[in-house]
């Protein structure tokens, strides 16, 4: 069986740049999203500072550039379930937007499904990274 494909499409100048692109296939399931660490490091994607035999903890990295951290080290990833795309809070601080509604927050995590078109706010609703999710037709 092929995995689904879908995209996450930027909405803001920040989410494109930590994409790299407005429009961003989804290359494997499942796909991690966290915050980058280090103050001052830019945002990039697939972190290149790690040794070649340890995996990543994300496949996107995410900076806050403001005092207040909106972004977690480990923030949130979507999941393939049959023919359906899930978005599961991993534990975050702050939760992640959804269409309006938090998931997760105060490190409870949490999941939900995700349909097509649906909005994606990481953190919470100041945040800087905020994406679209696609399925592709």
């Amino acid at each position: 069986m092929s995995e689904k494909s879908a995209f996450l499409k930027a909405l803001t100048p920040e989410a494109k740049a930590c994409l790299g692109k407005q429009m961003f296939q989804i290359p494997r399931y499942p796909f991690r999203v966290g915050g980058e660490s280090r103050r001052g490091i830019p945002t990039q994607f697939a972190d290149s500072r790690r040794a070649a035999h340890s995996e990543p903890n994300n496949d996107v990295y995410l900076r806050d550039p403001g005092p207040l951290l909106n972004v977690s080290r480990e923030h949130f990833q979507i999941e393939l379930r049959g023919e359906d795309h899930f978005l599961v809070d991993r534990g975050s601080a702050c939760g992640t937007l959804l269409e309006g509604a938090i998931i997760g927050k105060n490190r409870t995590g949490g999941e939900k499904r995700l349909d097509d078109g649906d909005v994606i706010i990481v953190g919470t609703s100041a945040s800087l990274y905020v994406f679209k999710f696609l399925n592709a037709a």
